[in-house]
């Protein structure tokens, strides 16, 4: 896919004059692309999963929540957690963490730093096996009880960097390759191919100062996002 969508930016960019996009900024693009669309679904996930649970949402939008489940599948990850002290190291690729399991299915609750210090503080109160809670600082988790000994996080990992790979020619555009060693295609299913040279091309009017390619871009973008929802954002 990635072949694609830098073919697809650069046909868009001579179409309207704005110069050419060196490989080298087309992969910072792409990756800042594609971790601002994985940050979205995971807003709009967390966004329809409170509608669902205040009824705000009908059961068609169930099929916009399975497939943003579906899309973020790929990054999802279990890792088992262990501790002496109650402190928790997060994993190193984690981006964003959906939740705490103690046991087989007891969820960890997330309270602030205050709730955690009044529940702590109290006899009737203070979080249990049962009950357990936790607070994030940083890339660590304190849990309580501090006896509690594991927990498994479920989260979402960083996204490996995409990298449009090429061998130099003598003359003309460098030719895309596939077979290198580092070479790196975006994680994301082929349906946000539109969504990716939308946010690139904003990118590399950002980079040129060009306000018509950000906001070609951010029209487009918009409509992708409709085109999946349903309604605009």
């Amino acid at each position: 896919m990635i072949n694609s969508v830098r073919t697809t930016v650069l046909a868009v960019m001579e179409k309207d004059n704005n110069g050419y996009m060196t490989p080298a900024n087309f992969n910072r693009f792409a990756k800042q692309a594609q971790l601002s669309i994985i940050e979205d679904e995971v807003y709009r996930y967390n966004d329809w999963i409170v509608k669902r649970s205040s009824k705000m949402s009908n059961s068609g939008n169930a099929d916009i929540v399975q497939n943003i489940e579906e899309t973020l599948e790929v990054f999802t990850k279990l890792e088992e957690l262990t501790s002496t002290t109650g402190e928790f190291a997060l994993p190193s690729d984690i981006y964003y963490l959906t939740k705490l399991i103690y046991g087989a299915t007891t969820e960890v609750e997330k309270v602030s730093n205050g709730r955690a210090y009044n529940l702590l503080s109290s006899a009737n109160s203070a979080p249990d096996t049962m009950f357990p809670i936790y607070t994030k600082t940083g890339n660590n988790v304190n849990v309580y009880p501090a006896t509690i000994p594991s927990v498994n996080a479920l989260y979402i990992r960083f996204p490996k960097d995409p990298k449009w790979t090429y061998v130099e020619m003598a003359e003309g555009e460098p030719l895309f390759n596939a077979s290198a060693s580092d070479y790196q295609d975006f994680e994301l299913p082929m349906s946000y191919e539109p969504l990716l040279v939308h946010k690139i091309l904003q990118y590399a009017g950002v980079s040129i100062r060009d306000a018509d390619v950000v906001n070609s871009g951010a029209n487009e973008e918009q409509k992708e996002k409709i085109k999946k929802d349903g309604v605009p954002n």
